[in-house]
């Protein structure tokens, strides 16, 4: 599993944060817990399927935002219910 971050530039509310993981859901269907937040200019979300990332910069892009970039890291689930 991965977490993928897109940094993004030009979200200013509620219904920004909503359009951007819209968006981030139609271009990447494995994507799961999709969040965003203006106040931090980024979006997160988790996929175990690799992520084109030229697709999502498009995407993102179209819709009136400007995506500064992408970064991907390992994700491994804690808490008290995690597997090992």
């Amino acid at each position: 599993m991965n977490r993928i971050t897109v940094k993004i530039e030009g979200m200013s509310c509620g219904m920004c944060e909503a359009h951007v993981c819209d968006t981030i859901r139609n271009t990447v269907p494995s994507a799961k817990k999709v969040s965003a937040s203006r106040i931090r200019g980024e979006a997160s979300f988790l996929t175990e399927a690799p992520v084109d990332e030229t697709a999502l910069k498009k995407a993102i892009d179209m819709t009136g935002y400007t995506c500064l970039g992408i970064e991907s890291s390992p994700y491994e689930k804690k808490g008290l219910f995690a597997r090992k």
